[in-house]
């Protein structure tokens, strides 16, 4: 199968190599695969200065710019992360988080890069698709309470629970 659509992450210099190798450790069927220097003497970097890097973010195809600092990342694209467990939720958070990123609401956190990511359990995807209503309102509810996703919490919400049971 040919590859029709590839990420291109646009990095400060230097940095698409680090980012790319900080993904390969913390999730799986990520990898850095090629190193590009550049052609030619461009704005802001070097003939012969790594200019890209190929990489597989979870099993999505990258390329990692060395652009400079001329354009950052913001929350209107973000890499939402599908977990199966607390176990997983907590550990992609806490490596994102805790290598100079920064946590957000709802399941979202930022990288050190700035790429916003959502670490996703299914089981509040579930919860908010609830054919009950009301389930998945107080399942939302509870969400937009935290930060990191705590799926007994949510799963508490969606019952009916309350904190004090």
């Amino acid at each position: 199968m040919s590859e029709k659509l590839k990420l291109c992450l646009w990095f400060d210099h230097g940095e698409a190599r680090k980012a790319a190798e900080f993904y390969a450790a913390t999730f799986p069927d990520t990898y850095v695969e090629a190193a590009y220097p550049a052609a030619a003497d461009y704005p802001g970097g070097r003939e012969g200065d790594e200019l890209t890097i190929e990489f597989t973010l979870l099993g999505q195809p990258c390329v990692g710019l060395n652009g400079g600092p001329n354009f950052t990342p913001n929350e209107a694209v973000s890499f939402m992360v599908l977990t199966d467990d607390q176990e997983e939720t907590d550990r992609y958070w806490n490596a994102v988080v805790g290598d100079g990123g920064a946590e957000s609401a709802c399941g979202w956190c930022k990288d050190r890069w700035g790429f916003s990511w959502q670490i996703t359990p299914r089981a509040l995807l579930e919860a908010m698709a609830d054919p009950d209503r009301a389930a998945a309102k107080r399942a939302m509810e509870a969400m937009m309470t935290m930060r990191k996703i705590d799926i007994a919490a949510i799963e508490r919400a969606r019952s009916g629970e309350t904190a004090d049971v």
